[in-house]
């Protein structure tokens, strides 16, 4: 399975920003006030799917899906206001990437800062331009770049090497080492 890429998350960031306006001026005169949740309950289920499809793991997506669908519902029938409406919508989605991209506690932390990074940056453009366009574009503008926080943040522990010894260094002291038991068993 190949791994997202930053330009495969701008283009996620197109195709979103296309469709969420689109998609609400076409359910504002439908929907009235509902308009807004209809989309962001929308393009968050895009992501999710997206999300799902490209994870590198193969275990958990329907269970994953289920779950975030039944937190959504739950969300959508509770009704809060806006801001929280879209946190919890923001951190459902942190948690499927976080669970499926990331595995240490560090990674996921710099994945939640740059979620609420993105979100801020949606809503800052939206402030400024009022183009609901271009606040979906800088919100899925920021989180395509989640490709760039390493999986775990946390040095793993190589097995059988000393500390300052680079990789080369470590190589060649384990070729050495099976050299000399070939030669010692003869």
């Amino acid at each position: 399975m190949k791994t997202p890429t930053v330009l495969e998350g701008v283009g996620i960031a197109l195709a979103a920003s296309v469709a969420g306006s689109v998609a609400y001026t076409a359910l504002a005169a439908v929907a009235g006030g509902g308009a807004l949740r209809l989309v962001v309950a929308g393009l968050a289920l895009g992501y999710v799917l997206y999300l799902l499809a490209r994870s590198p793991g193969r275990v958990g997506r329907v269970t994953a899906l289920g779950a975030w669908g039944a937190a959504a519902l739950l969300v959508w029938l509770a009704a809060p206001p806006l801001a929280l409406y879209l946190l919890l919508h923001l951190g459902g989605l942190w948690l499927l990437r976080s669970l499926f991209f990331h595995s240490s506690l560090f990674s996921a932390a710099a994945d939640l800062g740059l979620s609420l990074l993105a979100l801020a940056a949606g809503i800052w453009a939206l402030a400024h331009t009022g183009s609901l366009l271009l606040g979906i574009w800088c919100f899925f503008l920021v989180q395509a770049l989640f490709v760039a926080i390493p999986p775990s943040l946390v040095r793993p522990a190589a097995s059988g090497r000393y500390d300052g010894e680079d990789a080369f260094e470590n190589a060649h002291r384990v070729a050495e080492t099976a050299v000399r038991r070939l030669t010692s068993t003869r």
